[in-house]
């Protein structure tokens, strides 16, 4: 195994990302598409199409599901991520054509590089033609290459982030994964509840957003927000891919203090690409546990020392 999303059965990811702008866009490509939920928690989301995937309404299944930098501009990115599946004939049978489902949510690093540089058409695009299930980059690449964290004083002393992915096998042969980015407005912790990035002070040291938030004026306006995705191969209705979505929340809220603020957009979809049954505790449980891993993978990629 991989300890990437890509050891999910069907499951393929591309990144594209431009260094001058600090910005990219990552794509989890399903091969045959995936019965999908979603559970927005933060309150300055950034998304597309998410309505599509209430269990009430009538698409079933989505072919993709992009993560994008630019804020509210990286959402064009999704078209050329359609345009790429429509060639390739993928998507929803309306007649003339088919239209690809692709739900989408974006994070704020407008103020990281040049912000007139947004991921757009072309940059979706490219991430559907390389996307293949061998991907296994961290960090600083597609969506999690302008990701920052522990913003409470401002960006010039958060820590550097990134993009983080793991996966668990739960049988002999079924299998959960979680791909994030972590573009957080608190601060990171590691399963031993020790601090490994967040907000420092001018000497360099963490200061604990949460207990400095009586102290400090909170800056910025939404300019944060972790976005990430499940996957698995075992079998989920609509209503099950949003519970999957709803406790992977729970991944966020061991490793990520505060989190779900105002100030985040913080997102998660769930993703089903097989046919086998599972009990739904355990794998809500395991999803949790696999949406920790990968956020604590996503600031070790980048702050290794």
């Amino acid at each position: 195994m991989k300890d990437y999303i890509t050891d999910v059965p069907g499951i393929k990811v591309g990144h594209q990302d431009n260094e001058e702008g600090m910005t990219g866009c990552t794509v989890i490509l399903a091969d045959e598409g995936a019965v999908a939920g979603v559970d927005v928690r933060g309150s300055a989301p950034g998304t597309r199409e998410t309505d599509l995937l209430s269990p009430i309404n009538m698409i079933e299944k989505v072919n993709a599901i992009l993560l994008s930098g630019g804020s509210a501009f990286g959402l064009a990115a999704a078209n050329g991520v359609m345009t790429a599946l429509e060639e390739e004939n993928i998507g929803f049978d309306v007649g003339v054509t088919k239209v690809p489902i692709v739900p989408t949510a974006v994070l704020f690093d407008l103020n990281v590089g040049d912000h007139t540089i947004r991921p757009d058409y072309q940059m979706g695009y490219q991430a559907v033609k390389t996307a293949s299930a061998n991907e296994i980059r961290l960090g600083k690449v597609g969506v999690g290459l302008g990701c920052t964290v522990g913003k409470l004083l401002g960006p010039k002393q958060a820590t550097p982030s990134g993009l983080g992915s793991a996966s668990i096998k739960i049988t002999d042969d079924i299998y959960i994964g979680a791909l994030v980015a972590v573009n957080a407005f608190g601060d990171i912790f590691d399963k031993e509840g020790k601090i490994i990035a967040g907000c420092k002070d001018k000497e360099g040291n963490f200061i604990n957003t949460y207990k400095s938030m009586k102290e400090h004026k909170i800056t910025g306006f939404g300019q944060n927000t972790t976005i990430g995705v499940i996957a698995t191969n075992a079998k989920l209705n609509k209503s099950e891919a949003t519970k999957i979505a709803q406790v992977a929340h729970n991944g966020y809220a061991k490793h990520i203090n505060p989190v779900h603020t105002m100030l985040d957009g913080d997102t998660i979809f769930a993703m089903s690409t097989g046919h086998k049954s599972i009990d739904i505790n355990l794998l809500a449980t395991t999803a949790s546990e696999v949406m920790g891993r990968a956020i604590v993978k996503a600031v070790e990629a980048v702050n290794l020392d």
